[in-house]
């Protein structure tokens, strides 16, 4: 592991090669003005306003990767859609190349939320309709991915795995990303549903709901937290673990090593936690392929982080903003 000070390290990401693999996922919002209610059904009636497209999920940390500095790749499954065209739109304007592997049936996984509120009051959230694949993704798309996997870690120095349960975590990415890792690969897992499909990979991170659904454990107290990670390692076999808990901050566990556990960043509240776990592990990732130890990568993370609920909705973090945070706090 390289030392020097955090503004080195933040220095060294600009040559570090990411590759992010999972759900990319179109973040749809609809905004409008609540009128009536409608005589069809009780349903109040929105003027739609205007809409806009956000990069989610794994296309989220893939954002942030490339906003932090990193050479981004992002890899997954989209559809012949209007939310593809967007999504590619966007990851051209963040600096990311994709490889999108598609085919028939295949729809791009998308969130449409609808907002609205009075001619004076704040938006709220009204529905949420979900877009994308049902089930397991069909074989050829499945072995698809697995090609354009193996090829594009050939030239990667940290793979993320960010996995949001749609499917492209499946057998076969999970044999390619096993084997690299088991080469001495770099792989980060952020996994909603899977983390434990992933045996043996660098980096796992939890939150602690999913921490307490994989170990059986309670996860209220810091000594909860630590009991959990201790069994979550050993469980997970994995070389570091990183627990995200929220107001509460974090903790950071190392094989062979103590766990060191971090309170949370900066006294702001939080304005949206939306992504904030792809912030982070976006962070972490390029501060391990960087060279940090992982306390001092968990550190950095927790900055980034910070950053991000500061923001509303699906946000990225800044190479430049993160500069100028652990500047103003040397």
């Amino acid at each position: 592991m390289a030392s020097g000070s955090p503004a080195a390290l933040l220095r060294r990401f600009k040559k570090v090669r990411v590759l992010v693999v999972g759900d990319l996922v179109a973040d749809h919002y609809v905004y409008g003005q609540t009128e009536r209610v409608s005589r069809e059904a009780p349903v109040l009636i929105v003027r739609h306003q205007r809409e806009e497209v956000k990069l989610g999920g794994a296309a989220n940390a893939a954002a942030n990767a490339a906003a932090m500095g990193g050479r981004v790749t992002a890899l997954g499954v989209m559809g012949d859609d209007l939310m593809a065209a967007e999504m590619l739109r966007l990851f051209s304007q963040a600096g990311v190349a994709v490889t999108a592997i598609g085919g028939p049936g295949v729809a791009t996984e998308a969130k449409t939320r609808v907002l609205a509120g009075g001619v004076s009051t704040r938006r709220q959230q009204m529905l949420r309709i979900d877009r994308g694949a049902v089930g397991p993704l069909p074989a050829d798309v499945r072995q698809k991915l697995a090609k354009a996997l193996a090829q594009a870690l050939a030239h990667t120095d940290v793979a993320i795995v960010s996995d949001y349960g749609a499917g492209v975590l499946c057998d076969e990415t999970r044999a390619a990303l096993t084997r690299w890792a088991g080469g001495g690969g770099t792989v980060c897992v952020d996994s909603r549903f899977g983390l434990g499909e992933l045996p043996g990979a660098t980096v796992c991170k939890p939150n602690e709901p999913e921490l307490e659904a994989l170990t059986g454990m309670p996860v209220s107290s810091d000594d909860e937290v630590l009991a959990a990670g201790l069994m979550a390692m050993a469980r997970l076999q994995c070389q570091v673990l990183l627990v995200t808990r929220g107001r509460k901050g974090s903790a950071v566990f190392t094989r062979g090593g103590a766990a060191v556990l971090f309170p949370p960043y900066g006294t702001e509240e939080a304005v949206d936690v939306t992504g904030a776990g792809d912030t982070v592990i976006a962070a972490f990732a390029l501060a391990i392929a960087a060279g940090a130890e992982p306390a001092m990568a968990a550190h950095l993370a927790n900055v980034a982080g910070a950053l991000k609920v500061r923001k509303a909705g699906t946000a990225t973090v800044s190479f430049d903003e993160l500069r100028a945070e652990l500047s103003a706090t040397a």
